[in-house]
């Protein structure tokens, strides 16, 4: 959905987003950073109701466990990433939810609460630890309906807790605000007042909420690009202070031509 190609080819003419498919593999870690996302063309994409292979990486569902094989090339450094993932879904979220007063833009928790098992050949990585799934879809550019969002993650204790936030282009908003409990049931909870983090280097706002009382605060940037940025915060949710995951996206800043232009330094295109 932050293709380039995709973004210029929707300009000329109704394109078949099958012609502009990805594999996004980020990674972060002193001396192990890599980031791949090379997107390739619809002769590239095999599929069916257990597997989705883009390339040379597949993602396969066995029912109980999804396996990303990942054999990409990094960017700009072409440095290799590959290897497996494994996510085990200890729960799968119940309900889905519509972002726009249209319906145009779909997103769903599909497992909320997860545990997940890295082994990279290249580079040399092992661990395991909690993890997280979802999906969004839409029926037009996310840029067309939405100017900002933010997202937030924690675990608490053996639930989650996610926050989601979007700023519509016709003015309105709407805040999720989710509780996961350990069977995967997602119920509504109290939306906490609205919260600042300091802007990024590229002065990105990172806005979020939290519990009153309970200020946030950004303990590592792992992601800062001019229009989106991957942040690890401290929080208060659930009555708890708790570790989480934080993304914050400015959506006039990923339509703005001298963004659209650095973007195929880091999404390159493949012919197959």
């Amino acid at each position: 959905m932050f293709s380039p190609w995709y973004a210029w080819a929707r300009r000329r003419r109704p394109t078949d987003p099958l012609r502009h498919c990805a594999f996004n593999v980020a990674l972060y870690g002193a001396g192990t950073r890599r980031w791949a996302m090379t997107e390739r063309g619809a002769d590239a994409v095999r599929r069916d109701a257990q597997t989705l292979s883009i390339g040379p990486s597949a993602a396969q569902w066995n029912g109980t466990s999804l396996t990303l094989t990942l054999a990409e090339r990094g960017a700009p450094l072409p440095r290799p990433v590959r290897g497996v993932v494994r996510i085990h879904p200890l729960a799968l979220g119940d309900r889905g939810f519509v972002l726009d007063a249209a319906g145009r833009h779909r997103w769903r928790p599909i497992a909320p609460r997860a545990r997940i098992e890295v082994a990279l050949d290249s580079p040399s990585l092992r661990w395991s630890g909690t993890g997280y799934f979802d999906t969004n879809d839409g029926d037009a550019p996310l840029e067309s309906d939405f100017q900002t969002w933010d997202w937030c993650r924690a675990m608490v204790g053996d639930e989650a807790a996610i926050l989601y936030n979007t700023r519509r282009r016709d003015g309105t908003e709407q805040s999720l605000a989710l509780r996961v409990d350990r069977h995967g049931r997602v119920e509504d909870m109290y939306v906490p007042p609205p919260a600042q983090l300091p802007r990024t280097l590229w002065r990105l706002a990172r806005p979020t909420r939290a519990e009153a009382g309970t200020a946030p605060r950004v303990t590592d940037t792992v992601q800062d690009a001019p229009f989106y940025a991957r942040s690890v915060i401290s929080t208060g949710l659930l009555g708890q202070r708790v570790v989480a995951m934080h993304e914050s996206l400015d959506l006039d800043r990923f339509a703005a031509l001298p963004v659209q232009m650095m973007l195929p330094f880091r999404v390159p295109r493949s012919l197959w």
